[in-house]
């Protein structure tokens, strides 16, 4: 990953586990992102299912990214990022493997991040994230699941998604909710991931 580029990056529990069991363990990894990630990325929008997870992020600018390699032993951007979301992964399934006492990683190796290079993509990709949990039967409407920014991006309430970004990316309000009751047509699939 570099600066200033966008990246729909997901995970995915190893096996048949779950990333969360309860609803503290979705707020403690919301609170890890914003702890590790956050720093080094802007979030546009994310989705948490019971194993898996979605999100739209941006690597900050290079001097931001620059400034924080110096104060760290890390030698090049790419892998100073990595780290970062590695160090994330790893705090995570640390605490997550004391409370339920377990052994082992979390997480399947390495996380995934694909490159979105155009606007079109942006928007079809949140759309995407969104529905996660209607397309995996966990909801009947995407307004109705709590762990994704659907509700942040359309609420007033202070939030640290790129609110105005995404919704100037739809257009408009109106525009955003539409595009969120269509399942995405787009020529290259691979950017969805069908777990």
């Amino acid at each position: 990953m570099l600066p200033g580029l966008y990246y729909h990056v997901y995970n995915h529990a190893n096996g048949d586990e779950n990333l969360f069991r309860r609803e503290e363990n979705y707020h403690y990894f919301l609170n890890l992102w914003a702890k590790h990630i956050e720093p080094i990325a802007d979030t546009y929008a994310y989705c948490l299912m019971p194993n898996h997870f979605h999100a739209l992020i941006r690597i900050k600018e290079l001097d931001i990214i620059e400034a924080k390699i110096a104060m760290s032993d890390e030698v090049t951007i790419e892998t100073f990022i990595s780290r970062t979301f590695s160090n994330f992964f790893n705090a995570y399934a640390k605490a997550f493997n004391k409370m339920y006492d377990r052994r082992g990683s979390l997480f399947n190796r390495p996380f995934k991040a694909k490159e979105i290079d155009n606007d079109q993509y942006l928007t079809v990709v949140i759309a995407y994230i969104h529905r996660n949990p209607v397309h995996h039967g966990f909801r009947d409407t995407i307004d109705d699941w709590p762990f994704s920014s659907y509700e942040a991006l359309l609420s007033t309430k202070p939030t640290k998604i790129k609110r105005r970004k995404v919704l100037d990316w739809f257009g408009n309000v109106p525009a955003f909710r539409q595009s969120h009751k269509l399942e995405p047509r787009i020529k290259d699939t691979s950017l969805f991931i069908d777990w």
